[in-house]
């Protein structure tokens, strides 16, 4: 067989002769078609009338001539690429002239093959013919410096020149003064940012490459509040927006920062662990100075919790102070009896050593994250009037018209007990909202100089109230708190900002000495027009809360729908009771249960989608007609059916269940 399938293969190929060219005279100088395809002609020797004999290539001289004719040859000496010199001129590697068996072991670590760019015949022919067999040319200083194998041939097919990429330095120089890309660079292919990686060590930063990177900065975490404004669109009257749904951010925000000042611990505390009946103490001033308010003594304040009712308060304590009379703490007692919206009120005054010393302290209502106005609208020791009303601490006319007629709605209140507030001054005045403030520190010399006080008329006391009420206003109008002894340019200044009302009512606050006729009784008739304005913004302040309140009554539905919902479902109590199976609406109920709480998604993964939760429940306590389906946990069934049949279901088999139960709920 073997035999046959030879001289078959060979009558093949004496078929397929060399071709001839009939009635040519230049078939001579016609390359052979068997050399082209086969590499060589076998009919050569038996007078095939073409040309047999192929141009070398001037670089393959030297090599050997079996190897000529092959294409591939496993002996050819390994590659070896060339080096870029310092100066940036090709240096050759010396090749291996020994041929190997073999692949060479250098073909391990070798660098991959990365084509560069395809480069037209002219520049193709141009390449030098000096370099070694099978070696590699480098141009540098070209934008196509393209590596070239010497023996190529160059197509017909070949492409026009295209840019080589050449890396560029990320560095200033790349950006204009203002910052911007150049618009030669606008466009590139390859442009860097100019951002450092984040995830890079902060230490290093890239500092050796990227002299003069930005350093990165972590965002603001706002988290949920940081919501969109309002946005006014047109709605129809049964649609409503994202906000008028929920109470106001800034409100919410508010009130949870409050509550995480007001449960603030100070653990490893070197503070007496309780002072009386207060515990849990924090301290809310730590700046140790003395300061004549208080007769000279030192004062701290401090966060605490009362053992009696669990409530916060603010405990006063007056250092050093020695009780001598025991009057003196009745005094302080009187002012438990004083309530007003803006006064803070005392609660207790007791003596302590639990710092270990004889100490006063005055228990006061507590107000988390509140400011005095000296810290609010950054008073200063030093005159330096403010330049321009678009200063940000400077108050409003407004706001400071606020501030008068809740200054004086206190000392009214103040003066009609038979009691002076003797302390006056924005360090002790605090800032508890919006415009909102109250008068603290009250009563405090009324314990602490109680020998003194009983030798002065309470008229000329409480006059001098008023001076100080005028002080308060002028300082924080002009910014300054030498307005006591620098009164006529202080007032200079406030002249600027503020209308002839609010002067011609500090003016006359301040000539309350001189006139023994003044009461805050005239003061209050006399600004009479802006307490009924601050009286009508209070009323609109008082209604917005209301309203807001009003929408969160009934924000426990949801709640005791779910609460429902888990009575019903799966009790094991009553599997055996035919009277309790879970079926009909039972049934629907717990697949509702799986189609709230239990939803998968494509992954078989669980869904945690609070919004579908309350989408789903609002719907079932509104019981509207939309249909929902629900599929059993087997899948083989399948039921449609509405949130008003849901919600029945749920009515009556609650109420079932409390029948059940045998008696009322609790």
């Amino acid at each position: 067989m073997a035999t046959v399938i030879k001289n078959n293969a060979e009558d093949t190929k004496q078929a397929a002769s060399s071709p001839r060219l009939k009635g040519r005279e230049n078939a001579k100088d016609t390359l052979c078609r068997n050399v082209t395809i086969y590499g060589k002609c076998r009919y050569e020797d038996k007078g095939c009338a073409f040309n047999h004999t192929v141009e070398k290539p001037a670089s393959e001289g030297g090599q050997n001539d079996s190897q000529s004719k092959k294409t591939l040859n496993v002996d050819s000496p390994s590659f070896t690429p060339s080096f870029l010199s310092p100066n940036g001129t090709a240096a050759a590697a010396t090749a291996i002239k020994k041929p190997t068996t073999g692949i060479s072991p250098k073909a391990a670590s070798a660098a991959p093959f990365m084509p560069k760019a395809i480069i037209s015949r002219e520049q193709m022919s141009s390449v030098s013919d000096s370099d070694d067999a099978g070696g590699l040319q480098l141009m540098p200083g070209s934008s196509n410096a393209t590596p070239l194998r010497q023996d190529a041939k160059t197509p017909d097919w070949a492409l026009p020149d295209v840019q080589e990429f050449v890396p560029r330095r990320t560095q200033d120089p790349s950006l204009t003064s203002e910052g911007e890309i150049p618009v030669s660079h606008a466009f590139e292919t390859f442009q860097t940012s100019h951002t450092p990686n984040p995830y890079l060590d902060h230490s290093i930063n890239g500092t050796a490459f990227y002299q003069n990177a930005p350093g990165f900065q972590q965002p603001v975490q706002y988290h949920q509040y940081a919501p969109i404004g309002h946005y006014n669109a047109a709605l129809t009257p049964y649609q409503r927006t994202v906000h008028d749904l929920f109470i106001p951010n800034d409100l919410r925000e508010e009130i949870q920062k409050k509550s995480a000042a007001a449960l603030q611990i100070l653990p490893n505390s070197q503070l007496p662990s309780h002072i009386e009946s207060y515990h849990s103490l924090v301290p809310l001033d730590t700046a140790h100075k003395s300061s004549n308010i208080f007769g000279g003594y030192t004062s701290w304040v401090y966060k605490a919790q009362s053992s009696a009712n669990g409530h916060f308060f603010a405990l006063r304590r007056i250092e050093g102070f020695r009780l001598t009379n025991e009057h003196a703490i009745r005094a302080g007692q009187a002012w438990k009896n004083i309530i007003s919206a803006n006064i803070v009120r005392i609660v207790d005054v007791f003596t302590n050593r639990g710092f270990g010393d004889s100490s006063l302290f005055i228990a006061t209502e507590y107000h988390p994250l509140s400011k005095t106005l000296l810290e609010h609208h950054h008073l200063g020791h030093s005159y330096n009037p403010r330049p321009a009303r678009s200063n940000k601490d400077q108050a409003t006319e407004p706001a400071l018209w606020s501030y008068v007629v809740q200054i004086a709605s206190a000392l009214k209140t103040i003066h009609n007990s038979g009691l002076a507030a003797r302390i006056l001054d924005p360090s002790k005045i605090l800032v508890t909202g919006k415009n909102r403030i109250r008068l603290n520190g009250c009563g405090i010399l009324d314990v602490v100089q109680y020998d003194a006080n009983t030798h002065t008329p309470l008229a000329q006391v409480q006059r001098q109230d008023l001076v100080n009420f005028a002080l308060v206003v002028l300082a924080v109008g002009s910014g300054s708190l030498d307005v006591g002894q620098n009164f006529a340019r202080s007032m200079d200044t406030f002249k600027r900002y503020y209308k002839p009302e609010l002067q011609n009512a500090v003016v006359w606050l301040y000539s309350a000495m001189q006139n023994s006729e003044k009461t805050i009784d005239g003061f209050v008739t006399l600004i009479a027009n802006q307490m009924i304005t601050a009286f009508n913004a209070a009323l609109h302040s008082d209604d917005t809360l209301y309203s807001e309140l009003s929408r969160e009554v009934e924000n426990a539905r949801l709640v005791r729908l779910m609460a429902k919902i888990n009575f019903i479902t799966e009790r094991p109590e009553y599997n055996h009771d035919q009277s309790w199976s879970e079926n009909g609406e039972r049934y629907f109920l717990k697949l509702f249960r799986d189609y709230v709480f239990h939803q998968v998604d494509a992954q078989n993964r669980p869904v945690v989608d609070l919004g579908h939760v309350l989408m789903c429940l609002n719907k079932l306590d509104a019981g509207t007609e939309e249909k929902i389906m629900l599929v059993s946990r087997d899948e083989q069934s399948v039921f449609v059916v509405s949130y008003r049949e849901l919600k029945k279901g749920v009515e009556s088999a609650f109420q079932e269940l409390v029948g059940k139960r045998g008696g009322p709920l609790r």
